[in-house]
């Protein structure tokens, strides 16, 4: 499997705050990596810094084997990302915005129709293509999230939270999607559903106060003995006191 994400030795301090504290992993095709841990556990910036969007305060990224911090925007076009809140412009249709996005991630002009045509397909769109953003149920504005993350066919895919508000039927309908995508893509699965990562994802890494705890293939879990909410649990609660 080719290497598509290789962090080493990723810092954030927030003032004196050590938000992430040393966190080292890769991402390779076919891999989808569930990243857990608790709220303020250091998820999302560590997302943030891998996506480009936050400076790590020390450390190295490179995506695709391009370096992300010398060479940002070209490592950038190799990565497809949904923040938690869907960064939607509301006053465009559905279709509008997607073809915007596809603009700005350079897709060529003669493949821009097909492109949203595709995302719009895989992520059930097709029929509210022409409505506002604005006019849409929570759970339509994050499916167009996750197609403007998928429409340039990205090798590397983060989704964080990709599931809030979506009701079951939708739900199971984009974990099927992320298995796909899982296949010939690189993804990193941010969420506090724990059955999420079981069904969906073959490696999880667990974050706690900033440190990796945990970071093994889901075979290696051995499930059997011990559910995943228990090892979370466990791990999330060490110095707890502190």
């Amino acid at each position: 499997m080719s290497l598509l994400i290789e962090a080493k030795q990723l810092y954030r301090y927030y003032g004196e705050h050590c938000a992430v504290d040393n966190v080292s992993f890769s991402l390779r095709k076919g891999q989808v990596l569930g990243f857990l841990g608790t709220n303020g556990a250091g998820k999302t910036t560590t997302m943030s810094m891998l996506c480009g969007n936050l400076a790590p305060s020390s450390g190295e990224i490179s995506i695709n084997g391009i370096d992300l911090l010398d060479n940002p925007v070209a490592a950038k076009q190799f990565i497809g990302y949904l923040p938690d809140q869907p960064p939607l412009y509301k006053d465009l249709t559905v279709t509008e915005f997607l073809r915007y996005v596809a603009q700005l991630h350079r897709v060529p002009s003669a493949e821009i129709s097909n492109a949203v045509a595709v995302a719009q397909q895989r992520c059930g769109l097709v029929e509210v293509a022409d409505r506002l953003c604005g006019n849409l149920s929570k759970g339509y504005q994050q499916r167009v999230g996750i197609a403007q993350a998928i429409l340039h066919n990205p090798p590397v895919i983060v989704l964080d939270e990709p599931t809030v508000g979506l009701d079951p039927i939708q739900i199971k309908e984009i974990r099927s999607l992320i298995k796909e995508l899982g296949v010939n893509h690189g993804v990193i699965l941010s969420t506090h559903i724990l059955s999420e990562v079981q069904e969906t994802c073959t490696d999880v890494q667990i974050i706690h106060q900033g440190k990796l705890v945990l970071s093994q293939s889901m075979a290696e879990l051995d499930l059997d003995k011990r559910s995943l909410e228990d090892i979370f649990i466990s791990l999330s609660q060490k110095d707890k006191q502190h």
